[in-house]
């Protein structure tokens, strides 16, 4: 393998070019002849096929970490390619080797010249060439092309390939400056103490952290539905830190409060890993004061009011069963049925099939409303996808309903992709009948989202088998993220408006934990479809890339969509509807376990295929169903 000294050069002007730290100067090999290393501002000649090398093959890239000139750990990348034995390397006279960083548009090539005799080399291996210490920034995305000269005429031969640097919690780059300075490192202990002012009915709660090396400033702040209190704090040198809240408990609607440190590193700014923890204070608070402080002077009101107060708080955790005994084995009848408005980007297949899933356990296992946009086609087609998502909207925040955003990766690139990154566009987008709706949806409900009135009306979850918290747009930051299906639980309370932690009481519903979800049929659908996708994630790790379309392939896939349409359009569906006393529901809809399923003229739902029809889910009864 060659260890090589090359020249570079850049077509923007900026301090952190793209370059190699590999400064050795030799380019020897044990029966390589005549080896130079030249710029490639030489135009190259080609020649007729038959006297023109084949293409070369790539080898494994690697990636990890190296000291600069300044003593500094910087990310580099390692390129190498293999030459191909047969008889055309006798025409072959060199290699060159381009790589274009995507985020910058930062160029460097580099082009060898030299002459092999054999077409092995003496420890009878194939030739390598390789490109070592190219310095790359996390996350970013590199176009690598390689080919042998002189090229043939008529014929591309050159190989491409395009490679992404995993972020700065890979532990082959986390220890470089430029993690460092992101926080990659960084173990903040953060912590909270609880002290309660019983005579004020105060609440004191300090969080106490560790710093870090490159973050002077911290905001911490708290946060609960209609509450929100934020301090600043600088490191001024020290290691620790801790920062003293103090409000009145009346300020407090609900148990659980959100704290969170925002740090400010060097590189990440205003944009840094925010860890969080939901604390519980309701633990550390005794609610029969104000009752006793209320009740002074009427002595036998006072009396009952406290044998009451001791009684509710010597009560067993309230439990909402959902056993056979009291409600259908897919679901249970709330007093006030909720409805649910979700929020998504259709990723890949395999995730749209999670979404559905997720529809189907809402929708039997829960007995909540669901409104999709896949499942109102019609109605969308009518009003297009601005006043669809905007009627939607304004029936939610009129009501007690809720927005469930979805993120994932498709989520955080269109977010970007609206605050000026490359515009996205997925397969799936192009693919669906309704098109790409979370751009809209984003532009339309952020701006009701940060105002305080709107805010307890949204709620943001990701599935963290399949996505991460990276994958949660900024906007998103101020509230609480839930991980599902770990903290499914959680968020169904905060569909039903309902605390789970109360005072002297712990509210549960079994059946809706992250540890048995899965043991209903809907659950079991859901788990298989989570674990599908994760697999697919581990045998495609550019599964995300693959799924991005190049304007060409737009064209293409566009094409194709409306072929498709075209040929539904032939299709003719009956709808037969089934009057009640609430609403129209169209008989080929049905659920049973997991799974949508309809008749002969319709779609199923949990097959790849798309619904054409105008519905929202609902948590019929098989038994209902097949009544008809």
């Amino acid at each position: 393998m060659i260890f090589a000294l090359f020249f570079c050069f850049c077509l923007t002007a900026v301090s952190s070019s793209l370059r190699t730290l590999d400064m050795r100067p030799d380019c020897i090999q044990e029966g390589l002849d005549n080896c130079k290393i030249n710029n490639c501002s030489e135009n190259l000649t080609v020649q007729q096929r038959r006297h023109a090398p084949i293409e070369p093959e790539w080898d494994l890239e690697q990636f990890g970490v190296w000291m600069d000139k300044h003593d500094e750990f910087v990310s580099v990348m390692n390129v190498t390619w293999i030459i191909k034995a047969g008889a055309s390397i006798h025409a072959l006279r060199g290699s060159e080797i381009n790589i274009l960083d995507l985020s910058t548009n930062q160029n460097m090539c580099v082009r060898y010249s030299y002459k092999l005799d054999e077409q092995q080399n003496p420890k009878r291996e194939r030739w390598k060439f390789s490109v070592d210490g190219v310095v790359v920034e996390p996350r970013h995305t590199y176009n690598v092309t390689v080919f042998n000269f002189p090229e043939p005429e008529m014929r591309d031969t050159r190989i491409r390939k395009q490679i992404t640097i995993p972020g700065c919690d890979d532990r082959r780059i986390q220890n470089s400056v430029i993690c460092l300075q992101n926080g990659s490192l960084w173990d903040h202990n953060m912590t909270a103490n609880v002290s309660v002012d019983k005579e004020h009915d105060m609440l004191s709660i300090v969080v106490s952290f560790q710093a870090a090396q490159y973050s002077e400033r911290y905001q911490v702040s708290i946060q609960s539905p209609g509450f929100h209190y934020s301090k600043n704090v600088s490191k001024e040198n020290r290691t620790s830190l801790n920062v003293t809240f103090e409000f009145g408990l009346c300020q407090l609607s609900q148990c659980e409060l959100l704290i969170m440190i925002q740090p400010f590193f060097i590189r990440c700014k205003n944009d840094c890993w925010r860890p969080e923890m939901i604390f519980n204070h309701c633990l550390y608070c005794f609610p029969r004061t104000s009752i006793v402080n209320g009740a002074v002077g009427l002595l036998l009101t006072g009396s009952f009011l406290a044998c009451l107060l001791w009684r509710a708080c010597h009560k067993d955790p309230v439990r909402i069963s959902l056993s056979a005994d009291e409600e259908p084995p897919e679901g249970f009848q709330m007093q006030e049925r909720k409805r649910v408005l979700i929020i998504y980007s259709l990723d890949h297949p395999l995730y749209k099939n999670i979404v559905l899933k997720l529809c189907a356990f809402l929708a039997t296992k829960c007995g909540t409303e669901v409104v999709l946009d896949l499942l109102d086609s019609t109605r969308l087609g009518m009003l297009g996808s601005i006043q669809w998502l905007e009627w939607q909207r304004e029936q939610i925040e009129s009501s007690s309903d809720k927005i469930l955003i979805l993120c994932s990766r498709g989520v955080q690139a269109k977010w970007r992709a609206m605050c000026g990154d490359r515009r996205v566009f997925l397969r799936e987008d192009i693919r669906s009948p309704v098109g790409d709706m979370l751009s809209p949806a984003l532009s339309l409900m952020v701006p009701h989202f940060i105002r305080s009135a709107s805010f307890e009306k949204y709620i943001v979850a990701y599935f963290d088998d399949v996505c991460s918290e990276e994958d949660v747009p900024t906007p998103f930051n101020i509230t609480v993220r839930y991980k599902l299906m770990k903290h499914f639980e959680e968020l169904f309370f905060r569909i039903l408006d309902t605390a789970k932690y109360e005072p002297g009481r712990v509210n549960q519903i079994e059946g809706l934990s992250g540890n048995d979800y899965y043991h209903c049929p809907s659950g079991r659908a859901l788990w298989d479809a989570i674990e599908a996708f994760h697999a697919y994630q581990q045998e495609h790790p550019q599964w995300f890339e693959d799924e991005l379309l190049e304007s060409s392939e737009l064209e293409a896939e566009e094409t194709s969509a409306e072929i498709c349409d075209n040929a539904k359009t032939m299709i003719n569906v009956v709808t037969h509807c089934v009057s009640d006393s609430t609403q129209m529901m169209p008989r080929q809809l049905k659920t049973q376990g997991s799974d949508f399923t309809g008749d002969k003229t319709g779609l199923n739902m949990a097959e790849k295929s798309q619904m054409c029809s105008t519905v929202e889910v609902n948590p019929l009864t098989a038994e209902n169903m097949q009544s008809h």
